[in-house]
């Protein structure tokens, strides 16, 4: 593997945002270009990354800055579940980029230089290998989200965005805080190096670093959205740009890959008899309660983006619960499950913003379900269903691919065969029945009825879209926008047809992360690793 290799998912978005904040808005062209062209290089990095830890002896990569010391100095770590998440970062930016050629991403300035940077800070999320560097992406990842979430302007959106930036302050501040405290007892933020300390912590201060590593998982279950913490999201992303809240949805993971990574590898089963498995049984019952709400707020739902926000919700809920009850067969569906309703769910917000779309003008109801009237277009009556003859209907091809975009997310989020969402779904449910104390049956039994009421929810809302309005006027389908939600969806289809090397991947992923000893030693080598 190239030494350079780990940060270039960093320093490539940071440049080409540079350089489109230098040519400035009078040249979007080159900006898109430049857009283009580093999502593209970003997409060929991380698979060579991802195939770089795949290889024996390689398993995870160490990246020390100005060769400090790990304990002390800014350390980047690859390993297979890293290298997964920033190669689901790029493919998802590139899938995205054709939907915002045209009229999304002139309703506001500087789209393309925040999507770099969000970019550069989820890469440097999922690849920093301490605390403090994760607190800075963080929050380079939240102020590019910001704009982005303000991006088009309107009442609604500000309105929504202006709450989002409220919670995530407040989460904000509760890391610094859970930071400071772990700091304090174990004077590191080096996360293998706490891996090797906690263990070893002594019994007096002991009931101080759990305190912090509590208040740190709050800041991270508010951005997850675990109920009652996740009251922001429908609102903020059903008001947010299609494309915005399709990048969203990525976000949200986020939380559930710090959890993942940090309740393994500094609470696993090394922790020490005080300390392992710590939060566990928190997430998983926060879990179930967080799919409860989100299943009945997506069946309450009137709205179309709020419907996909509260699909959101869910996945975040199944994925807390799965996390929780901290099984390797678990985490394996759970990583599946993860890579699929990311990919679904960005899709779906898509779809659900050309359905909803009013035109080249951007209102406050822009994402509701409600009839609306469009100038200049042809009634809904009067070309979804063209007679040519007594035998035969026409369909226009965009209001058919719609409905069929539409199909195909409602079959990947419920969970239906034979698609991979399907198959994701039963990677992470069968080995629940295995679990002798009851939580896993109870998070199965919970998980199959969100995904019998999405069956409900987005069957209804189809019905109410295409059958019951007939005066319903479908909205112009650009070619570009077209081509993301292709990529989108063909993407979950040839997961489908082609299952068998990404779950060996996800097993090998899940074993490493229950078993963080190389981890540690590779971070730190003079450790003798966790067990």
């Amino acid at each position: 593997m190239s030494q350079h290799l780990i940060i270039v998912p960093i320093l490539l978005p940071l440049l080409v945002a540079a350089l489109q904040l230098l040519i400035g808005e009078k040249r979007r062209r080159t900006a898109l270009a430049l857009s283009i062209a580093s999502c593209v290089a970003l997409v060929l990095a991380c698979a060579a990354l991802m195939h770089a830890v795949s290889t024996d002896g390689a398993l995870t990569a160490v990246y020390r800055i100005g060769d400090w010391p790990a304990r002390f100095g800014i350390v980047l770590v690859a390993d297979r579940l890293s290298a997964l998440m920033v190669l689901l970062t790029g493919v998802l930016a590139l899938a995205l980029l054709p939907f915002a050629l045209g009229r999304w991403q002139h309703r506001g300035g500087h789209f393309q230089p925040l999507l770099q940077f969000l970019l550069m800070g989820l890469n440097g999320a999922f690849l920093t290998g301490d605390l403090f560097n994760l607190f800075v992406f963080f929050e380079v990842l939240l102020a590019a989200s910001y704009g982005l979430a303000l991006h088009g302007s309107g009442a609604r959106r500000v309105s929504a965005g202006l709450h989002y930036i409220t919670v995530n302050l407040a989460a904000s501040m509760l890391f610094l805080l859970g930071v400071s405290l772990i700091f304090g007892v174990t004077g590191t933020l080096n996360m293998a190096a706490l891996a090797e300390l906690i263990p070893h912590v002594p019994e007096h201060t002991r009931a101080l670093l759990h305190a912090g590593a509590a208040i740190l998982g709050v800041a991270f279950l508010i951005k997850t959205a675990m109920w009652p913490l996740g009251f922001w999201l429908p609102r903020t992303y059903a008001a947010a740009a299609p494309a915005v809240a399709a990048m969203f949805a990525l976000m949200t993971k986020v939380g559930i890959y710090v959890l993942l990574r940090l309740g393994l590898l500094l609470f696993g089963a090394g922790a020490g008899p005080a300390s392992a498995h710590f939060g566990s049984v928190w997430m998983l019952w926060g879990g179930m309660a967080t799919l409860v709400a989100g299943t009945i707020g997506m069946l309450g739902a009137r709205d179309l983006g709020k419907l996909a926000g509260y699909n959101v919700v869910i996945s975040a809920g199944t994925l807390l619960g799965a996390i929780g009850l901290q099984q390797s067969a678990v985490t394996t569906g759970a990583l599946a499950y993860l890579v699929i309703s990311t990919l679904a769910i960005a899709a779906f917000f898509l779809v659900v913003g050309l359905l909803a779309s009013d035109g080249d003008d951007d209102t406050d109801d822009t994402l509701s379900l409600e009839p609306y009237e469009q100038p200049g277009e042809v009634p809904a009556n009067e070309s979804l269903y063209a007679q040519e003859d007594e035998s035969r209907v026409v369909i226009p091809a965009p209001i058919a691919m719609l409905g069929l975009s539409f199909s195909a997310c409602a079959v990947l989020l419920a969970g239906l065969p034979p698609l991979s969402g399907f198959l994701a779904k039963f990677a992470l449910l069968a080995p629940m029945l295995d679990d002798a104390a009851g939580g896993g049956r109870v998070l199965f039994a919970l998980v199959v009825a969100a995904g019998f009421c999405t069956v409900i929810a987005l069957c209804r809302a189809g019905i109410q879209i295409f059958w019951v309005e007939p005066e319903r006027i479908f909205p112009k389908v650009r070619l570009t926008e077209s081509i993301s939600i292709a990529l989108l969806l063909g993407l979950c289809l040839l997961l489908t047809g082609w299952a068998e090397r990404p779950l060996h991947y996800l097993r090998d992923t899940a074993a490493q992360l229950h078993a963080p000893g190389n981890y540690i030693h590779a971070v730190l080598p003079g450790a003798g690793g966790a067990p």
